[in-house]
């Protein structure tokens, strides 16, 4: 027997009503959600006033061992240099 796909589809579920089908929903107050989940550090959301917030960061000077690639602005170790060109040093995914 050949079936028609475009024809519309119709079973015995199609005459169940709203109510009924909002029964069959679990409900999700009934479970506990930790919000935090997603944010374990407490951390300030975008969109809140930062502006009193002091970040303490330390920052090094560049290593011997190290180099800024003038491509991607990374700063990578001595082993990741492909050339050097008369802008700066460029690593080797850059070269690529």
């Amino acid at each position: 027997m050949a079936t028609d796909y475009d024809a519309p589809r119709k079973n015995d579920d199609d005459s169940e009503s709203i109510e009924g089908l909002k029964e069959r929903v679990p409900d999700k107050t009934t479970g506990v959600i930790d919000d935090d989940a997603d944010n374990p550090g407490s951390f300030e959301l975008a969109g809140q006033d930062l502006s009193d917030l002091d970040l303490d960061v330390v920052v090094l000077p560049p290593q011997v061992d190290e180099f800024t690639c003038v491509e991607c602005f990374l700063v990578k170790h001595r082993s990741q240099l492909d050339h050097e060109t008369k802008l700066g040093a460029i690593c080797r995914e850059c070269a690529a």
